[in-house]
């Protein structure tokens, strides 16, 4: 029944998936923190760079991104990211253009979870002396981030779906192998099936476990 499937790297393919996801979701999980800190920084240049970023990419399709990343940055700029080969550059432009598109729904998670904070909190760690930075970092983004583990976990899956856009630049991951078995086979339905099941082993799991971390790290109020 499965007999389709011989000849063909399944497991490597969801692998690269699966790390187009963890290095993706690390980098924009940095890059979006940064974002919300500046969207409630002081600072109004860096509050119009932060709302001019996330205005601007969430309004951008993602497909465009990715193709930029490597017919602007690579074939254009000859920005390689220090690879020598194109899959490993390909694989990294897509990692890139991933982490930049996510940060901006990150960005908006966490300054959501930021508005929960009560404001005096804020205000007295800056009449004890602490800095803007220091009270972002010790008081406010701690409380934030254990309220938004919900919105981070529904970012989080639609981000690994949203690696199947890399193969636009070739990256060989699971929605890439299987285009290129429904191009050589005649069973489409099963094809379908077996990689619709591997993204949702993929994504629901961590649905799941991220649901009852942020039953457990829930501020009280």
């Amino acid at each position: 029944m499965f007999d389709f499937l011989e000849g063909y790297d399944l497991l490597g393919a969801f692998w690269v998936t699966v790390q187009l996801t963890v290095y993706s979701a690390l980098g924009s999980l940095i890059w979006g923190t940064l974002l919300a800190g500046m969207k409630v920084s002081p600072v109004p240049l860096m509050r119009g760079f932060a709302t001019a970023y996330v205005n601007v990419v969430r309004n951008i399709p993602l497909t465009v991104i990715i193709v930029f990343s490597s017919l602007g940055l690579f074939q254009t700029l000859s920005i390689n990211l220090g690879a020598s080969d194109f899959k490993t550059i390909n694989f990294r432009l897509a990692v890139v253009a991933l982490i930049a598109y996510t940060a901006a729904f990150v960005c908006e998670a966490v300054r959501s979870g930021i508005n929960t904070v009560p404001v005096g909190q804020a205000e007295a760690a800056r009449a004890l002396g602490l800095s803007f930075t220091q009270v972002l970092r010790l008081i406010v983004l701690p409380q934030a981030f254990r309220a938004v583990v919900n919105p981070l976990s529904n970012v989080l899956i639609a981000l690994t779906k949203n690696t199947t856009v890399a193969s636009a630049i070739g990256v060989a991951e699971a929605s890439y192998l299987m285009k290129e078995m429904i191009e050589t086979k005649a069973q489409l339905m099963l094809i379908s099936a077996v990689f619709a099941f591997g993204f949702i082993v993929l994504t629901l799991p961590t649905g799941l476990i991220l649901g009852w971390v942020s039953k457990k790290v829930a501020v009280k109020r």
